[in-house]
Parts: structure tokens; sequence; C-alpha cells
């Protein structure tokens, strides 16, 4: 045994045994990297998806195409290649009446916003979500979706199948890559199953970055937006948030109109810079406020203060869509308010405009898994957003302080706050875990990005770029992180602002329980299942645990936390750092998200 592994063994223990501390015991020498083998091409949706897992790419291979970024041309020039393969030509894209959305935060819900509003009018919409933008959060197939709707599993298979013969029947035997990597053989699929279920537009998410993204072989969308820009993805993107601008406006096309929102001035300038760069008129969103004179509130699907800014570019974004496409009925108002915002952001402002009732609907009726998603169930109520990083942290946090706030009360009894958190990929989670600390939380809870340490029969899950050793080793520096931060923590309680006059907003704010005066409990926990086992305590009324892992209860936090959780009043549990943390859960407290 190594020295490494038996350092991370002394760890394992050492975690299970300290008062600040849990983990189960587990194979931990079993390594997820292993690949299996190529298996004989069937017709089972869990065949195609094991087939599709193998062209995922290892550890080594990131670190390769890291130290070769001084090319990166190449890459369009390899997925140009691989669409001809799979016999179709860039052109054939144009059918496809693309909106091609980038961004750092909120891209994701601007996606579908964008979809829902256009789907209320009738129109049949495909919907694509990179793979290097999020983790799909159960299943494969949500990437691709129809009418809002992920691709059935016998439709997955199928277009799947025809698309990895074709590639097989066309590769070069010179070449040493003959199929192309996880996400572009997606991608690929995507635009295929669009084509043939002839939808009238795609919504297309830029992977990562945009410029060098291998969705954008795309030559003529027909509108672009770029929502929040911050840090993410520095190792690709560069270190700075106008290096990252750099890289989003490169989407930017010639005489295509694009949009944004708000950002700071140095980014703003790069995405000025690009758009002019090709010719492409650029346009800043005015705030949904101004959207909103002369009418009712907008009501949206989507939690929190963050999704008004994405919603107002949605908005921007199929106003032009349907312009473009002849669509009427769109009536611009006008408005001085904005004004200001133009003169102060040096870009040309987008139509102030009042939304149709079409629009007023699908923004209400939006919804997406995941992102300031609220489960109660009884006792329990779970928070769930994936967010991962800084910007989107401190939405989160904003998010779940507001929820708590405006909650109902459950009964007289206490009211205890858990925090279910991992990290992946080179983010900072010191840094996401600090912006956490004032939420006051009564246990945090550290885990992988797995449901269960046994089970490989879920393709779907399969992640074969990392081993358990270095997951759990992870969750391992999480917990030593939240520790030290919570012993450096010295600020004023969250809950504790007085009230700036009787009955303000802030006399909404809940009495924290006692709790709230001593540090955090920290746990580790070697998956998801047993995360959540000890946290429902089998309060949960849809969640099935396994059988208990063995000594959990013996441990001093567990054990005690383990009757408060019982004896609580409500439970509220936030799940965040991670969309593949997010994703399994949902998978054990929504089983129907499997079917």
């Amino acid at each position: 045994m190594s020295r490494a592994r038996s350092h991370l063994r002394a760890a394992l223990f050492l975690a299970a045994v300290s008062p600040c501390g849990a983990t189960t015991r587990t194979a931990a020498r079993r390594e997820l990297s292993a690949r299996p083998a190529p298996l004989k091409p069937g017709m089972e949706y869990q065949d195609a998806v094991r087939t599709l897992n193998t062209l995922q790419t290892n550890a080594n291979y990131l670190e390769q195409v890291k130290r070769q970024q001084d090319d990166p041309q190449t890459k369009l020039e390899a997925m140009k290649l691989y669409l001809a393969r799979s016999g179709l030509q860039v052109e054939d894209l144009d059918r496809l009446n693309i909106i091609h959305i980038t961004g750092t935060k909120g891209k994701g819900s601007t996606c579908a916003f964008t979809e829902r509003i256009l789907r209320s009018y009738g129109l049949k919409t495909g919907f694509f979500r990179s793979p290097g933008s999020s983790p799909h959060l159960v299943q494969v197939r949500e990437r691709i979706r129809i009418n809002g709707q992920p691709i059935s599993p016998e439709l997955f298979t199928k277009h799947f199948w025809r698309l990895y013969h074709r590639l097989e029947e066309t590769k070069d035997s010179k070449s040493c890559v003959s199929m192309p990597a996880y996400f572009r053989f997606l991608t690929l699929m995507a635009f295929h199953v669009f084509l043939q279920e002839k939808v009238d537009l795609a919504v297309v998410e830029v992977g990562i970055g945009g410029a060098y993204d291998c969705t954008n072989i795309i030559r003529k969308p027909v509108v672009c937006g770029v929502s929040s820009l911050g840090i993410d993805h520095t190792s690709l993107l560069g270190d700075t948030v106008e290096e990252i601008a750099w890289q989003k406006g490169g989407i930017f096309k010639h005489g295509v109109p694009a949009f944004t929102v708000p950002q700071l001035d140095g980014p703003l300038a790069v995405l000025k810079e690009r758009a002019e760069q090709v010719s492409c008129p650029l346009y800043l969103c005015p705030p949904l406020e101004a959207l909103e004179e002369g009418g009712p509130p907008l009501t949206l699907g989507l939690e929190g203060e963050h999704q008004r800014s994405n919603a107002a570019l949605a908005l921007q974004l199929a106003r032009c869509w349907l312009q473009q496409k002849d669509h009427q009925g769109i009536r611009e108002l006008e408005a001085s308010r904005p004004s200001l915002l133009q003169r102060l952001q040096r870009l040309p402002l987008a139509p102030v405009f009042q939304p149709t009732s079409h629009m007023r609907l699908a923004l209400r009726d939006t919804e997406w898994l995941g992102r300031s998603q609220v489960l109660r169930r009884g006792h329990l109520t779970w928070y769930l957003d994936g967010a991962h990083t800084s910007s989107s942290m401190q939405a989160c946090v904003r998010w779940f302080r507001q929820a708590l706030l405006l909650g109902e009360r459950r009964g007289s009894g206490p009211e205890v706050r858990v925090l279910l958190f991992n990290s992946t990929g080179d983010r900072d989670p010191e840094a996401l875990l600090k912006l956490l600390q004032p939420c006051q939380f009564d246990y945090a809870a550290f885990c992988p990005n797995l449901t269960e340490v046994s089970s490989t029969d879920n393709a779907d899950q399969q992640n074969f770029t990392v081993t358990l050793d270095q997951v759990l080793l992870r969750c391992l520096e999480h917990q030593q992180h939240w520790n030290h931060l919570d012993e450096k923590q010295a600020s004023p309680g969250l809950w504790s602002t007085p009230s700036p006059e009787p009955g303000g907003p802030a006399s909404l704010r809940l009495a924290p329980c006692p709790t709230h005066t001593r540090s955090t409990g920290s746990l580790v926990f070697s998956c998801i299942s047993h995360a959540l086992q000890w946290i429902t305590q089998g309060r949960d009324p849809v969640f099935q645990p396994p059988s208990p892992p063995q000594g959990l209860l013996a441990h001093p936090v567990a054990g005690s936390g383990a009757s408060i959780l019982r004896e609580a009043a409500a439970i509220h549990v936030l799940v965040t750092g991670s969309l593949h943390l997010v994703g399994g859960v949902l998978k054990l407290l929504e089983p129907s998200l499997s079917q």
C-alpha cells in the first residue's frame, strides 16, 4: 500500500473518531477511473450510456488539454471534421434557428426562461445543455430536450447508436482519435436530434467559454446572449474577468444581434470590443422593472433576486427571435429611466416593451431543477442550488436567507439547519465555504457526488475522471476548511440585525436556535445516501435508505445530532456546491426522475 493511501486511510480513521468529524467505513481502494470493456452495441438505454461514458476524458488527458491551449483553433476545426463525418455540414445547422447563450452564471436559467417563452407561442423547441457547462442532474438525456422534456430513453438510444456507428464507419485508420470526446459527441448528437425531429428553433448553451467551445461551429444563430460574467474555469479561460469576457464574446457573429446584462466596466468594454470586431450589434438589457412599468409585476418560476437579470435577458432574446421570424404583437414602450443606465454602460439599450401574456405565463411556469429549488417534506425542507462559483454562491446564500426569513415556522420546537456540501474541479472550496458561514448551520455534512458507494449499475452516474480515494480526501479537506473557518468566525449573528422600524422586514427574522451560539458539528460521509440517512433520521416520507452504515451513530457528533434531528420541529437542509451533488440528492429524494 502506498504512503499516500496509508495517509488517506489514517485521515479517514481520524475523521471518524475526532469530535468534529465523522465518516463511514468504505472500500476506499475501489477506483472509479477503471474503464469498462467496450460493449457490443445493443439497443438498451443503459448500454448506450455506458458506451458514451467510455468517451469521458480521464484526468491525465484533461491536463494534456490544458497544456495545449496555445492552439485552441484546432479544436473548432476538429469539431467541424467530426460534424462532416457524422453526415452534416455547418450550413445544415442554420436550419435550427439557434439562440446561442453563454455567460458565467445564470446562462442555464436564461436558457430555460427563453425556451419556455418561445414554447408558449406554439413553437417546437429544442434545448441543449452542454456537458461543459454543468453536469446533468440524474440522467444524461436531460441534456437534449424537445418541448421542455428530456428526450425519451428510446429516442436517445436510437440517435446515439446511429451517430456512433456513423463515426465508427468514417474513422481514419491513421488518426489516433476515431471518436470525439464525451462533450463533443453529445453536441453532435443534439444537432442530429434537433434536425431529425424538425424543431422550429434550438436554444444552445455554451459549454465552457465561447470562442473555442465545441458549440461555436454554429455560424448563423438568430440571436446571441451573454449572462452575468464572473470567475470560473480559470485554468482554461484566464484568471481575470476581462480574459473570460474575451472568451465569452467569441460567440458573436457578423450582423447577428446580441444582448447582455449589466456587467463590470472592464468585461463590458471587452464584450463591446469583441462585438465591434465582427460588426455584431450588441445591446444592453434594461432591468426587469422597466418592462413592468404600466403593468402588473412579473412572476418568475425560479426563485431568487438574481433570476430577474436572467429573465430580463431571456425576454430580449425571445423578443428578438420572434421579431426576426416575423412574429407580431410585441409593443415597444417609451421609458425614460433606463436612459441613465445606457449612458453609464455606453452600449445601445435594448427596447423596452410590454411583455405579452404568453411571456408572462411562461416566466411564471419556468422550472429548472437544482437551481433555487425547494422541496417540502413534512418536518424537512430541502433547499437545492448547484452554486459552484463565488458569485453564484453569494446569490444562493441570499436566496436561502430570504427563504428562511419568509418561511412559516412549524410548531414551537427547535429548528435545525444543516449544510450538505461538496465541490469539485479547480474551484476554491474555502472561498465558497466562507460565504456559507454566516448562515449559522447547526451541522455541516460533506460527501462525494456518489449516490451509493457500491452502486455501479447506473451508467448515468458514472465518472471515470476520479478515484474514490481522491473524492474522499477532498471531502476531508472541505471539512478541515469549514472547521478552520468556524473557529475564526466571530461576526454578529445573521438573524440578529434589528428591525429599522416596528413591523419592518427584519421583524420576519427567525429566532436563532440555542445551538447557533456554539460551533457547527461537521461530518464526512462516504456517499450521498449515507448523508441523507443521517440527516433525515427516517422523517422523509419518500427517501428509502439502504442498510445503515456500520458504526455511524457510535460517533459523538453523529449520535448526538441524530437525537436532535429526530426531535426538531423543522429541519432546513441546504444542498449546494456542486450540481452533481444536487443531482444525486434529487435522484434519491425524487425517484420518479430516474424513470
